[in-house]
């Protein structure tokens, strides 16, 4: 798996050709870090200690922000380093466990929303089989398929990257160890590697994304099939926090993942993947709390407050 012609270390060049706006960078990434600990984990205490809360809704959000946290927390603080420390290097061995855990984490995600979406269909769509449908084992199996995705991907998908015989001035074009900037890297043959990323990306890209939309084109159909405007803004709720999670996910792994090949598209997508690996993860526990009123609601009783009667 390793690759012996590689060197000691790796450059990451992230964003140094704005000198000027990395120490603008490194507030925003400390900052959304600061936010996606805090959020995180603040949802995952209330999904165990809140008896209203143990419900396979939440059971899949707590997952989501436990996957959050170690994604974050595997680059984040070597990136924040980067920021402020001109040298910019990270080990082989270093990159390639962050890699792994890095590719690792963001398929388990992928698969992850899938199974959300599928849980708000039956949710909406078949509410009075939703008991029996998606019962506690059904939900702790969804969730070990998603993770054991996640390493069977890591497993196919790191070894043959990291044997690629990289390039005498080890200068990685992105703030950390991608997949897509170690293939740059190479001064090799990439078809292999190419091809492989491409029928991933599609197999763990397009099609979970492809369900999500069948999910939701379902669930609208069942939405105005209800009388009452009340009704279909009350049913549509209990869904509109995770359609903004998979909104802002999947258009930031797109642009990411399946840019075009030039100059241009690698530096957009160098913000895009900055968005996607630091920005989703602060921004998926404000969307939950914020627009969840069950969670509102938990908040208030984990501090010993009374509820709030404009929330009933």
């Amino acid at each position: 798996m390793v690759n012996q012609s590689s060197p000691v270390d790796f450059l990451l060049l992230g964003f140094s050709e704005y000198p000027g706006l990395e120490r603008t960078l490194f507030i925003i990434v400390f900052t959304s870090y600061l936010l996606t600990l805090m959020g995180n984990t603040l949802i995952i205490l209330l999904s165990v200690l809140d008896p209203r809360l143990h419900s396979p809704m939440y059971f899949f959000l707590s997952n989501l922000s436990f996957l959050d946290l170690c994604f974050t927390t595997t680059f984040v603080p070597q990136m924040l380093l980067n920021l402020w420390d001109p040298k910019k290097t990270i080990s082989f061995l270093g990159c390639s466990v962050q890699l792994f855990i890095f590719m690792s984490l963001g398929t388990t995600e992928c698969i992850l929303l899938t199974v959300m979406a599928f849980d708000r269909y039956v949710a909406v769509c078949q509410p009075l089989h939703y008991a029996t449908v998606i019962h506690p084992r059904l939900c702790r199996q969804l969730v070990a398929v998603a993770w054991v995705m996640g390493l069977v991907q890591s497993i196919v998908q790191i070894p043959p990257t990291l044997r690629l015989p990289f390039c005498p001035h080890r200068k990685i074009d992105d703030f950390l160890c991608e997949v897509p900037s170690l293939i740059r890297l190479s001064c090799g043959d990439t078809t292999f590697n190419e091809i492989q990323l491409a029928v991933s990306s599609v197999i763990l890209v397009v099609v979970p994304l492809s369900l999500v939309l069948v999910s939701y084109c379902a669930i609208a159909r069942a939405v105005l099939r209800i009388n009452s405007a009340k009704g279909r803004k009350k049913t549509f709720g209990t869904c509109s926090s995770h359609l903004m999670v998979v909104t802002i996910f999947y258009s930031s792994v797109i642009a990411v993942y399946l840019q075009p090949k030039n100059r241009y598209a690698q530096k957009i997508g160098k913000f895009f993947g900055l968005f996607y690996a630091v920005g989703t993860p602060s921004l998926n526990p404000l969307i939950y709390t914020l627009r969840n009123k069950e969670v509102k609601r938990a908040f208030r009783r984990l501090l010993g407050k009374d509820e709030d009667p404009r929330e009933s």
